[in-house]
């Protein structure tokens, strides 16, 4: 095996291994926040954070392995898909900077007041709040719903994907103690489609084949 097939294997095994991994970090998020009634400084505030990061910075292999799914395809289906990554990794962006801040904060602070005080002087800066806590994060569920439903249209995937995933950050949305179960519909949808990305593997049996791909 050559350096250039092993390297195109780990990528493969990576992006595969990111499908499941990234739903189930935020899955061990959410549970440990449960575990944490005050949501304080300490072990279980730094791990769910620590967890949290690593799910989302797992998307920025995720993205591009459905852009991979969505391919080949041309024009305005191509430049959508194109955007809708770029969308969905600004997302993971300003998500990746609110967990640094929340471990950051947690660090420095000594009570919940602490991590209160240091909140507000750290959304205080002009543009911290839309980039980082409002309007930023959104970006990362837009992206990844978008990519979904064209995915779904194309008929490379079934379109119960996307509605799981919609439905996932609905109810997310709704409640932060609703993480896990948001997570669950996370994995259901996306953790069988690693295999499916050109060069992961074998896609499921599906419907009707688009081009090389088949509906998953």
């Amino acid at each position: 095996m050559t350096n250039l097939s092993r390297g195109t294997h780990r990528s493969s095994a990576l992006r595969r291994a990111a499908f499941i991994a990234a739903p189930l970090c935020m899955l061990a998020y959410g549970a440990i926040r449960l575990s944490d009634p005050d949501h304080g400084p300490g072990p279980a505030w730094t791990g769910g954070h620590l967890a949290l990061i690593t799910g989302v910075l797992l998307f920025t292999a995720i993205f591009p392995g459905l852009l991979r799914l969505s391919e080949p395809t041309a024009g305005t289906a191509r430049l959508s898909a194109r955007a809708a990554v770029v969308v969905g990794l600004l997302g993971v962006a300003s998500v990746t900077a609110q967990g640094v801040i929340d471990l950051v904060v947690g660090f420095r602070a000594d009570d919940k007041a602490g991590m209160t005080a240091l909140f507000h002087d750290v959304q205080a800066y002009p543009g911290v709040l839309p980039v980082v806590y409002t309007v930023g994060p959104v970006l990362f569920y837009v992206g990844l719903l978008w990519l979904m439903v064209q995915l779904a249209v194309q008929r490379r995937i079934r379109v119960w994907r996307p509605a799981l995933v919609l439905l996932g950050t609905g109810v997310m949305a709704a409640s932060l103690d609703l993480l896990p179960l948001g997570a669950v519909f996370f994995l259901v949808a996306l953790s069988p489609l690693g295999r499916t990305v050109p060069g992961g593997g074998a896609a499921e049996p599906g419907r009707t084949p688009v081009g090389s791909h088949r509906s998953a």
